[in-house]
């Protein structure tokens, strides 16, 4: 299996490469044309790794694209999730080479969707023809690669309700996680949910010379952004009433545990050059990054950004706020809460709205499952050590629905890096994890078809 690896190497990474050429951006209805073609290029690529059947499936929205290798039915099934579309490359400007023109520096692929998630995903493909071309493939392997993850899957429940059948499987594996250093497997066991709104303050029915009005109507930009200061206290708390209501807190054992991660604050500071950290009090930053909610502004907008100066008093203001929810947290009803609070506490001088975008479950998975174990013991072979188990701060929002219509788990075996910068500029990928990733995903369906039996 390695040796077919090695001999394939390169054109392994030329496919993926072409694949990250395909500025595949789902939240921009101009790369509309290019998200047929990315699901396209994948369909086929499963099909010529071995795949019986690949195909493209229309959504309301951008296609899902579904293959499959049946060698046994009394095999156990293992479904393969992944996303083709990634988050727009924007701003431009900071990216030190083209994001859609892939360069590889000092051992890594820059690109957008590097990581998140071609890179991860494509891992699959070439894992299942490396599987299918020297004889060891173990399990029948299922493929389902979305274009709408990074908008919030939001026509990927449709799907998989309607194709429950199709989809049915013993349990399902995603690469879209990380792992902690490449010499520090690990196995994120859970995910944070999310809700997204966009808010608006609108003041009034125009703007306004800020010297003939100015002091004495409501500015939006200044309102919003004392609407948004006032979510937080100085202690880093959520002020929403009823936001923590739910939220589980981990024993002193479970915290520990948690906690016994490699973690070095100097690194971690220095690596985002900043002085000092700043969260939620009473809290480690693997804490507030993993099993604490949060509530962030992701973009904020109003008034003259231009050239120069325009003395201006905006008539509106806008901003798009996330909220990471925890386990018992929901996203229809921490939406609810933000909507009926951002309200009230609205001054009689402006009027609001709050549009919410797309949300998710928060998902936790076992430990002691066959799963688990078989993951842990693809990567203990793979990388030498036995992972560890930690708790992811981001959202894939279609994990918990799996488990809901599927019935089964998903296991969460990622190999990207903190310094991979998803969704920012220079977004990168490194060969050793593109390449680590195709040599353990089949030690995963060996490990599990032996634990199945």
């Amino acid at each position: 299996m390695l040796n077919y690896i090695e001999k394939n190497r390169d054109r392994f990474l030329n496919e993926l490469l072409d694949l990250l050429r395909i500025p595949s951006v789902s939240a921009d209805s101009k790369f509309k044309n290019d998200m047929l073609k990315a699901a396209e290029y994948v369909r086929d690529r499963i099909s010529e790794a071995g795949a019986d059947r690949a195909e493209i499936y229309e959504t309301a929205g951008h296609p899902v694209v579904y293959g499959e290798k049946i060698i046994d039915a009394a095999l156990p099934t293992v479904l393969i999730y992944g996303h083709y579309d990634v988050q727009p490359a924007d701003p431009y400007e900071l990216w030190n080479s083209p994001p859609f023109e892939p360069v590889i520096k000092n051992e890594r692929i820059y690109a957008r969707g590097s990581c998140d998630d071609k890179g991860q995903f494509y891992m699959h493909i070439k894992a299942l023809e490396t599987m299918l071309a020297t004889d060891s493939l173990t399990c029948n392997v299922k493929i389902m690669i979305e274009g709408e993850e990074e908008i919030g899957s939001s026509h990927l429940g449709t799907f998989v309700q309607a194709h429950r059948e199709m989809l049915k499987c013993d349990t399902i594996l995603i690469s879209d996680t990380s792992i902690i250093a490449n010499d520090v497997p690990s196995i994120e066991t859970g995910l944070r949910g999310l809700t997204y709104v966009e808010v608006e303050v609108v003041g009034a029915n125009r703007d306004l010379h800020s010297g003939v009005y100015g002091g004495g109507v409501a500015n939006p930009i200044n309102v919003l952004c004392e609407m948004i200061a006032s979510l937080k206290d100085d202690k880093g708390h959520i002020t929403i009433p009823g936001f923590y209501d739910k939220v589980e807190e981990l024993t002193t054992e479970q915290r520990d545990a948690l906690n016994a991660a490699p973690f070095d604050l100097e690194e971690y500071k220095k690596d985002l050059g900043i002085d000092d950290i700043l969260g939620e009090d009473g809290y480690t930053t693997i804490e507030r990054t993993s099993v604490r909610p949060t509530l962030d502004v992701n973009g904020i907008w109003g008034g003259y950004i231009g050239e120069g100066a325009k003395t201006v008093l905006p008539s509106k203001a806008n901003a798009k706020i996330s909220m990471r929810l925890v386990p018992n947290q929901t996203d229809d009803e921490i939406c609810e809460l933000f909507t009926k609070h951002f309200e009230s506490i609205a001054p009689a001088s402006v009027k609001v709205k709050v549009v919410p975008h797309h949300g998710g479950l928060p998902y936790v998975t076992p430990t002691d499952s066959l799963e688990y174990k078989a993951a842990e013991m693809a990567m203990e072979e793979s990388f030498g050590k036995k992972p560890i188990p930690t708790r992811g701060g981001g959202s894939i929002p279609i994990v918990a629905l799996f488990e809901q219509e599927l019935g089964c788990k998903s296991i969460l075996m990622g190999f990207g890096l903190d310094i991979d910068a998803l969704h920012s500029p220079n977004e990168s990928y490194g060969l050793f994890n593109y390449y680590k990733g195709i040599e353990t995903i089949p030690l995963f369906f060996k490990h599990y078809a032996e634990l199945k039996k």
